[in-house]
């Protein structure tokens, strides 16, 4: 039965993406449990500090400020600066998988979408079948929505196994924060499942979306391969692929029969195409689609064509899995699940996600201590007062500020994480101050095409 079709979605961005060479080089064991990437520790180090606030923090918050002044003494000019950023804040958000701006609704998009919420039991599900403590981006909510993630877990219970598939589109010399996420998630359901994990990496997609050569795109999909290896990834149950160079063979037969199902209308329906777009970004959504099925990888999966597969992203991919999921029954597949994050919030707020495209307004796992220190300081927008009397007397606000969105993502003790929001968010506390070394040799094993004996031991 076809799934209900929400509302058109805008257009795409996308989250999945693939990897470059592929020589059988040895395999050099790989750590069962890494530490957090350096630039997540730099960064909850920076974030739990605390000193009076820098000139410029009170700036970007000043809005808010106004506001919360307002109410303590009805100041009307303070009243228009409110009402004004409340004005702005109601702006429409824009989320599909190319865009993500302004200031998202969740619950609105779970509705658009047509998603469902992840509850409180499902969490506590997985952490019964797993006998692991939830994550904590299940803990706290950042992955937040799903679709059939309960027969995926009711297939494990049944002893059934299932794949993971996961990605990125590489059009940074590194990954950010914010492309962390779904690694850092997929690594714990790795460990805690014990599956395999395949890892697309759309260098062809980045090539055509930007103004990137074939080369370049390859080059960037080996340097973020780099990245994404020293989350820690099981090499014994994980591969890792770029499109440039695996699409081909069986890959490229499913390719063809999910094209045949989508027709054009459809395709503009979902992604918003329009007659300005070339042919290669209409023909895209099939190449990222067809990992989900597991005979696009028979050196992996041969005669496992019924395997099921969960998909860790965020959730402006969803698009290209609504379509799958259409079209997936038709082929003789089941449905891919899929298990969706919220954003990652840029430096200057909570309007959109940290992008690559403004190194201003992200944390690179490449950047030094030193630097993520100056980025927050710089440029993080804080819900603090701009000075100390402000902030003892009003107190923060916490629905704005971004060190401690920060914190909550990567912060793992819930108790100092509560005693920060309360303290900072009574006035208590004053405003926030604010790669691991992989050889070539890694990365060629991760990315050479093999089989993987014990993915599921």
């Amino acid at each position: 039965m076809r799934e209900a079709r929400p509302n058109k979605i805008p257009r795409p961005t996308v989250i999945f993406k693939h990897k470059p060479p592929l020589p059988k080089a040895p395999i050099p064991p790989s750590p069962s449990s890494h530490p957090p990437p350096a630039a997540v520790a730099d960064t909850t180090a920076s974030l739990r500090r605390v000193s009076p606030p820098p000139p410029s923090a009170g700036r970007t918050g000043r809005a808010q400020m106004e506001k919360r002044e307002v109410s303590a003494r009805g100041d009307e000019e303070g009243a228009t600066a409110a009402a004004a950023a409340a004005a702005v804040g109601e702006a429409e958000a824009e989320v599909n998988p190319w865009e993500v701006s302004g200031k998202i609704d969740y619950d609105k998009l779970i509705d658009k979408f047509g998603c469902q919420r992840l509850d409180r039991s499902l969490v506590d599900r997985v952490h019964r079948l797993t006998s692991r403590p939830p994550h904590v981006f299940l803990r706290r909510g950042v992955f937040f929505a799903h679709r059939d993630l309960n027969e995926i877990l009711d297939a494990y219970e049944r002893g059934d196994k299932f794949y993971l598939y996961t990605g990125r589109g590489p059009s940074s010399e590194a990954l950010h924060l914010g492309h962390l996420v779904p690694f850092m998630f997929t690594k714990y359901l790795q460990d805690a499942f014990k599956v395999p994990l395949v890892i697309q990496l759309t260098d062809d997609e980045k090539c055509m979306w930007k103004s990137l050569s074939v080369e370049e795109s390859q080059r960037l999909a080996r340097e973020n391969a780099k990245d994404i290896i020293a989350c820690g990834f099981d090499i014994t149950r994980t591969f890792i692929f770029s499109d440039f160079d695996y699409v081909g063979g069986a890959f490229y037969k499913n390719m063809v029969k999910v094209a045949k199902c989508v027709t054009y209308n459809k395709a503009v329906g979902i992604f918003g195409f329009t007659g300005e777009d070339h042919i290669g970004k209409i023909s895209f959504p099939p190449v990222q689609a067809v990992p989900s099925f597991p005979s696009s990888f028979p050196h992996l999966f041969h005669g496992k064509d019924h395997l099921r597969c969960l998909i860790p992203c965020a959730i402006d991919q969803d698009p290209y899995f609504r379509m799958t999921r259409d079209v997936a029954p038709r082929i003789g597949y089941h449905k891919p699940a899929l298990i969706e994050s919220s954003f990652f919030p840029a430096l200057q707020g909570d309007t959109g996600k940290m992008s690559a495209s403004d190194p201003n307004s992200a944390i690179y796992v490449t950047d030094s201590a030193k630097d993520i220190k100056d980025k927050i300081n710089r440029y993080a927008f804080t819900g603090g007062q701009d000075t100390k009397e402000k902030q003892r007397l009003y107190g923060a606000n916490l629905e704005v500020d971004i060190p401690v969105k920060y914190l909550s993502f990567f912060l793992e003790d819930d108790d100092e994480l509560e005693h920060i929001r309360t303290e900072y968010g009574s006035g208590r506390m004053l405003t926030f101050d604010a790669r691991a070394a992989v050889t070539d040799e890694m990365v060629d094993a991760f990315m050479a095409v093999r089989p993987l004996p014990s993915m599921f031991g």
